[in-house]
């Protein structure tokens, strides 16, 4: 059952992918009032209106050789890297929960965590697309983020008396990742990172809960894009890093693998 589990969750992730791209392509058109973004998923270039079986994630992307079926012009690797990157970023998520022994408020976490892998992928959608984070977007991460710092707490004070502790982690995992890049934007004047950068790393310290969990994405994400992005900044092919990509990775990755983490260092 566990692995069914995972394959339907993959699934589940890449058909969330490939949505969020079409409605991260449909705010950018709205906001821009370039366009009637149209109510169908449609060829940017020739507004040929996609049937179903060229909307099928990644499968109908890898047929078509990443290209329109009537025009030809390539559709872009965004939409197969959305597909995927939500796809293996469920299936990480899956791993974190046993569909046999977890009680209600672990799977309260769970469908709550999945719901912050979207809205943040949107964002690092959105960000890596075009440099910029919906301010929708960005409150409707802060009260998922909440949601799962509430549920965590309740989940611990359940087995055990009430203490300060889960309290205080996760103040201090706010402070290290959101503090950091509210401090590197206040000094930059918002050349080192963006003004929507801090708030993501509140959000990041919120569903992460705990300093030490917060340094390990912290350390994630600017390796992460120190590698991604040093080439194209040393040919000087960009100026400015967007980070939302690299902090949702980092988030992804690290919410994986805390439990064992948190059993390491306990």
């Amino acid at each position: 059952m566990q692995v069914i589990f995972y394959i339907l969750i993959f699934i589940l992730g890449a058909a969330l992918g490939s949505f969020l791209c079409c409605q991260a392509q449909r705010l950018h058109i709205k906001e821009t009032k370039k366009k009637s973004p149209g109510r169908r998923s449609a060829c940017l270039h020739c507004g040929h209106k996609l049937k179903w079986y060229e909307n099928i994630p990644v499968i109908s992307w890898l047929i078509q050789k990443g290209k329109c079926k009537k025009c030809g012009k390539k559709i872009g690797m965004a939409e197969l890297l959305s597909e995927l990157g939500l796809a293996f970023s469920f299936l990480a998520i899956g791993t974190t929960i046993n569909i046999a022994t977890a009680n209600a408020i672990e799977w309260s976490i769970f469908i709550v965590t999945l719901l912050l892998i979207l809205s943040m992928g949107f964002l690092a959608i959105y960000d890596g697309k075009w440099g910029k984070l919906p301010v929708s977007i960005l409150t409707l991460s802060i009260i998922f983020a909440i949601g799962i710092c509430v549920l965590r707490w309740v989940n611990i004070f359940t087995v055990s008396i009430f203490t300060w502790e889960p309290v205080l982690c996760t103040f201090a995992a706010v402070v290290i990742l959101g503090g950091l890049y509210l401090l590197l934007y206040l000094i930059s004047k918002g050349k080192w990172v963006g003004d929507g950068d801090w708030i993501i790393g509140v959000i990041m310290g919120l569903a992460l809960g705990t300093p030490w969990l917060a340094l390990v994405a912290l350390f994630i994400a600017n390796f992460a894009a120190c590698i991604v992005m040093y080439p194209l900044v040393r040919k000087k092919k960009t100026k400015k890093i967007h980070l939302a990509p690299f902090l949702f990775f980092a988030l992804v990755v690290t919410l994986t693998v805390a439990e064992y983490l948190t059993n390491l260092v306990g």
